[in-house]
């Protein structure tokens, strides 16, 4: 994907801050945790936090938590959803935050809409002496057949190159890790996956998906045949034809520390 593409999709989610609010996932309690196990200390930044569904998690572990979103929807969303919390407009390549302010900067479902040559080194200011820097993603559970099914159907818009296991691995694996001068800012990453699910309907699902980068910047024509064949599979599979079902995922976790 191109910078504008890249620039494209990355802003696409203001438009449905509200759907995004209401049909996102939160994230596994055992992935927040480990994202955290060896920050040095509590205080917290949750960077490009969006509508806040990481936030709330990190909220609900016990750390002081603050956020940053650069979308004005999104964080108006936040803002509403979490008063309590400090929450401020930037963006990863320009935080709005002190040197070594906090002891770690996670990022929900965000961190691969970073430009890492920039956002990095910012991220390295901003973090504490042995600060832990962690990206966590829901992706879909495609070992399980239906899931499966309904990746081949949605197509890449819906489900993207990040939101199955394997893939997810190769994509976070390729991650840069910013350097000063040739020196590592950071140690070498550390993936981990956490079981984790969301109840859904047919037709939440269809919603859910329809918050995706891809679907929102597609044409309106395209977008409506692609959530059409989803809601055509579902509709054609007893997991999901009737009633509530759990959506199967998984909550992974790139964590590196900062020297």
């Amino acid at each position: 994907m191109g910078q504008d593409d890249r620039r494209r999709h990355s802003s696409s989610f203001g438009a449905a801050a509200t759907a995004y609010a209401e049909h996102r996932p939160d994230y596994a309690r055992d992935a927040v945790r480990w994202a955290l196990a060896h920050a040095p200390g509590r205080r917290v930044l949750d960077l490009g936090a969006g509508t806040g569904k990481l936030t709330a998690g990190l909220r609900s572990a016990g750390v002081d938590v603050s956020a940053v979103e650069p979308d004005p929807a999104m964080l108006a969303e936040l803002r509403r959803a979490l008063p309590d919390v400090r929450a401020l407009p930037g963006n990863a390549e320009a935080i709005p935050l002190p040197d070594a302010s906090v002891d770690a900067v996670v990022a929900g479902n965000a961190m691969h809409w970073f430009d890492m040559a920039v956002a990095g080194p910012e991220i390295a200011r901003v973090l504490a002496p042995g600060g832990t820097l962690a990206g966590l993603w829901n992706v879909l559970d495609d070992r399980v057949d239906w899931v499966a099914g309904l990746a081949r159907v949605s197509g890449s818009a819906a489900v993207g190159p990040r939101d199955t296991p394997a893939a997810w691995r190769v994509e976070t694996a390729r991650m840069h890790v910013p350097t000063d001068g040739g020196v590592a800012r950071f140690e070498a990453p550390e993936q981990a996956e956490f079981p984790h699910g969301q109840r859904r309907t047919a037709e939440s699902l269809v919603a859910t998906l329809a918050t995706r980068a891809g679907m929102l910047v597609m044409p309106a024509p395209e977008r409506d045949a692609t959530l059409g064949r989803i809601r055509a599979f579902l509709a054609s599979r007893p997991e999901t034809a009737a009633g509530e079902f759990t959506l199967p995922m998984l909550t992974c976790v790139l964590r590196l520390r900062r020297r």
